[in-house]
C-alpha cells in the first residue's frame, strides 16, 4: 500500500500557467503546497491517491498563477489619485505634486496612501512591490501589517524634503531600516537615489559602494524623458546612463526605472552591466514623457520587468492593465502586432520582475522549492468568455477585475475577492480624511473618532 503525502493545501484549477517552463500551460491540475513552499503540480485526478491535503480548494474554471510582481511605484502617491491629471510633467511636477507633497506629506500620509495602495495592488493580483517613496518606514510597517512582498528602497536626494534634511540624513535613516529589516522573510530594504539630477557624483559613488558591500537593490528613475538627457548633454557632455556606468553604478543590482529613451549604446552598456529596466508604461504615456521599445529591449538580452508608478501618474496600480498596455504598446513601437505576446507580457509582470529585483530563486513561477506566491483568476464570467487561449485572455480581457484568491508565501490574503489581512473600511475612511483634509473641508462625520485619535 503506497502512502500518501500529507500536503498543508491543495488548489484544483482548470488551468495552471507556471511561467516557468516558458509558455507552459496545464490543464486540470493541482498546486500542492506545504507551509511558505511550493511542493509541486500534479494532475487533479491522482491528488486523492497520492497526497492527503489538509485544505482543498475547488478552482474549477479559474487559472491560478505566480502572484505579479510590480517593480517600481511610489505607494503612498495612491492618496493623490487624480489630484493633478492631464498636464505635462513639468508642471504636474513642479506646480501641483511637489507643493501637495511639500504641504501634506508625512509618516501618517504613508502609511495611510501606502494601505490604499496594498489594498488595490491584493485585489488584483499583485503578490510583491517596489516601493521608492519619503518615509519608507511607514511603507515598510504597512506592507509588513498586510503581509506582502515588498522592496523598500529609501529615497537619496541631495536637497532637503519632507523626509531627509540632505543625502548623508537619507543613508543614516535608511541603513537603520535596512538593519531593522535584514531578516524579514517578506520585506527588503534597499537605496533609492531619485534621479541623476538630484543626486551628486559623490553620493552616488558612496550608493555604489555601499550596495555593493551589502548586495543591495538600487533604484533610479533614469532616461525618463528626452529632456533629461538633453539637459544631461548640455551640462555634462555624456548621457546619464553613461555617468552611471563611469560612477560605478550599474550593475545587476541596479533597476532602471522608465528608460524611455535608449540608443544602441545605451542597449549595449546595459546589456554589458547586467542592469534591469522597468518599464512603466501607462506612466510615461499619460504624461508623454516617451516611449520604452521594451521588445527591442529584450531583443538585445536585457532583462525588462513592469511597474506601475505611483497612481497619481498612473491613476491606477491593477499590474494586469499595465502588462496590457505593455502589450499593446509594445507592438505599436515596435510596428509589429507579434511584438510583447502574451506569453511575454506574463514574462514581465511576473519572472521578470523577480529577477530585476533579485529574488528569482523565490518567486516569479509555480516551481517546486519557491515561495507559494499564488493568485487565481476566474475565466468564467463574460468578459473572458470563450476559453480559447487562457494566456490571452489574462493579458488583454481585464483579468485584474477577476482575481478571488490571492496567497503570500502560502498564508492567503485575499479570498473570494476580499481582503483577509487589512481592514477595507478603515482604509477606506482614512482615504475620505485625506481628501477632506486635501480640499480644506471638515473630515466626513462617521470619521470623526478615528481621525481624532491619529491626529492626536
Amino acid at each position: 500500500m503506497t502512502t500518501k503525502i500529507t500536503v498543508d493545501l491543495c488548489l484544483d484549477a482548470s488551468w495552471i500557467a507556471p511561467v516557468i517552463p516558458r509558455g507552459r500551460l496545464y490543464t486540470d491540475c493541482s498546486l500542492l503546497i506545504n507551509g511558505d513552499t511550493i511542493i509541486g503540480i500534479t494532475p487533479t485526478s491522482d491528488v486523492s491517491s497520492q497526497y492527503t491535503p489538509l485544505k482543498r480548494v475547488d478552482l474549477t474554471r479559474q487559472l491560478i498563477m505566480p502572484g505579479l510582481i510590480n517593480t517600481h511605484g511610489h505607494a503612498a502617491m495612491a492618496l493623490l489619485r487624480g489630484f493633478a491629471d492631464d498636464h505635462p510633467l513639468d508642471t504636474w511636477l513642479q506646480d501641483h505634486i511637489w507643493p501637495a507633497e511639500n504641504r501634506w506629506v508625512n509618516e501618517t500620509f504613508v502609511e495611510d496612501g501606502s494601505k490604499l495602495a496594498i489594498a488595490e495592488m491584493l485585489l488584483t493580483g499583485t503578490t510583491c512591490f517596489a516601493d521608492m517613496y519619503y518615509f519608507p518606514e511607514a511603507c515598510a510597517a504597512a506592507a509588513r501589517e498586510a503581509g506582502i512582498r515588498a522592496q523598500i528602497t529609501f529615497p537619496i536626494l541631495d536637497a532637503p524634503n519632507n523626509w531627509s534634511r540632505d543625502a548623508d540624513d537619507a543613508f543614516h535613516k535608511g541603513l537603520q531600516l535596512r538593519d531593522k529589516y535584514r531578516s524579514h522573510p517578506l520585506i527588503e530594504i534597499g537605496f533609492g537615489p531619485h534621479a541623476p539630477y538630484t543626486v551628486s557624483d559623490q553620493s552616488l559613488q558612496r550608493i555604489a559602494t555601499y550596495a555593493e558591500e551589502l548586495q543591495a537593490p538600487i533604484q533610479i528613475h533614469l532616461h525618463e524623458t528626452a529632456h533629461e538627457i538633453d539637459t544631461a548633454l548640455a551640462e555634462t557632455g555624456i548621457r546619464p546612463l553613461q555617468r552611471l556606468h563611469d560612477l560605478g553604478l550599474l550593475t545587476p543590482l541596479t533597476q532602471c526605472v522608465h528608460m524611455t529613451q535608449t540608443t544602441a549604446d545605451d542597449r549595449a552598456l546595459l546589456k554589458l552591466t547586467g542592469a534591469h529596466v522597468i518599464h512603466c508604461p501607462q506612466s510615461n504615456m499619460k504624461l508623454a514623457s516617451g516611449t520604452c521599445n521594451a521588445q527591442q529591449l529584450l531583443d538585445a538580452d536585457i532583462n525588462v520587468a513592469l511597474g506601475t508608478d505611483g497612481a497619481a501618474s498612473n491613476n491606477t496600480l491593477n499590474m494586469f492593465a499595465e502588462l496590457q498596455t505593455a502589450a499593446l504598446l509594445g507592438k505599436l513601437a515596435a510596428n509589429n502586432p507579434a511584438a510583447i505576446n502574451a506569453t511575454t507580457a506574463i514574462e514581465m509582470a511576473t519572472i521578470n520582475g523577480a529577477r530585476a529585483m533579485g529574488i528569482e530563486e523565490k518567486v516569479g513561477s509555480l516551481e517546486a522549492g519557491k515561495q507559494a506566491d499564488v493568485i487565481a483568476i476566474d475565466l468564467s464570467n463574460i468578459a473572458s468568455l470563450p476559453v480559447h487561449n487562457p494566456l490571452s485572455q489574462l493579458v488583454y480581457t481585464g483579468a485584474g477585475a477577476h482575481v478571488t484568491h490571492v496567497w503570500v508565501a502560502g498564508e492567503q490574503r485575499v479570498h473570494n475577492g476580499a481582503l483577509t489581512q487589512l481592514s477595507l473600511e478603515e482604509i477606506k475612511i482614512n482615504t475620505h480624511k485625506w481628501q477632506n483634509r486635501m480640499k480644506g473641508n471638515e473630515p466626513p462625520k462617521n470619521a470623526s473618532t478615528h481621525i481624532g485619535e491619529r491626529e492626536s
